[in-house]
């Protein structure tokens, strides 16, 4: 299955999603689906990946695992970030009135497939 129908699938379970984009390592787009314009969640990926990328360093000075979820609240958004394998991880934004936990549940379950279609 092609992970344009895995995202869009997740979007279409969660209203008040905004989008979702897979990236590599280096924060570069995969593949995304958006309610938004394609760049701003290119943009928001690279960031992201960024973001990852520090705290699974931070995790590895302390010693404390593998990284496996991250959720940034803002404002106007909540940013859900899981890791698909060492080079490539999700990002799912969503609007402030989205439910956390059914997000998380969304996300895992998409995480999931992808997984599947990345091994």
């Amino acid at each position: 299955m092609p992970f344009k129908n895995v995202l869009q699938g997740m979007l279409d379970q969660l209203p008040g999603a905004v989008g979702a984009i897979i990236a590599d390592w280096e924060g570069e787009a995969v593949d995304q689906v958006a309610r938004v314009d394609d760049f701003e969640i290119k943009v928001l990926g690279a960031h992201k990946g960024i973001i990852l990328t520090r705290l699974r360093q931070a995790l590895q000075r302390l010693d404390g695992g593998a990284l496996e979820e991250v959720l940034i609240h803002f404002e106007k958004a909540k940013v859900l970030i899981t890791p698909l394998s060492d080079d490539y991880f999700l990002v799912l934004t969503v609007g402030p009135e989205v439910m956390v936990g059914k997000a998380t549940f969304v996300m895992r379950r998409c995480a999931d497939q992808l997984r599947l279609e990345i091994a």
